[in-house]
């Protein structure tokens, strides 16, 4: 099947724990600002914190969402982190799965979604296990 252009983003955002990324992560879904956001760690990060050189063991989240709802998942995301300054990076998903991204946009979507409405994958709850 053909792709499709999107207006959707994938957003990274670390954060210090596993609990901590989880969290941010089940907040962002319950509150249908993301419609996944899946959990990859722990790395080890590196960077430069106050002039000094800093060595961290994170947790990455990479959250997919609308591009309209970017603005709300940073400002939660910023309410939600322990961090003083979080990594909140989002990348324009220049095409994809026209069901992944249809997927995406009925996760985010306000109020209760009937499951009549939703593409036959997603309906019967096989999205695929993947995000």
């Amino acid at each position: 099947m053909a792709v499709r252009k999107s207006s959707d983003r994938i957003v990274f955002v670390t954060a210090g724990n596993e609990e901590s990324a989880a969290a941010i992560g089940r907040a962002l879904v319950e509150e249908r600002l993301a419609a996944c956001a899946n959990l990859v760690g722990p790395i080890r990060s590196i960077y430069r914190w106050k002039d000094s050189i800093e060595h961290a063991s994170e947790y990455l989240l990479i959250i997919k969402t609308r591009a309209s709802l970017y603005a709300a998942l940073e400002k939660r995301v910023k309410e939600l982190h322990s961090y003083e300054v979080p990594e909140i990076i989002a990348v324009k998903i220049e095409s994809g799965s026209p069901q992944y991204l249809a997927w995406i946009h009925e996760s985010t979507a306000i109020g209760k979604i009937a499951p009549a409405q939703m593409p036959g994958e997603i309906q019967r709850g096989r999205r695929l296990r993947r995000s």
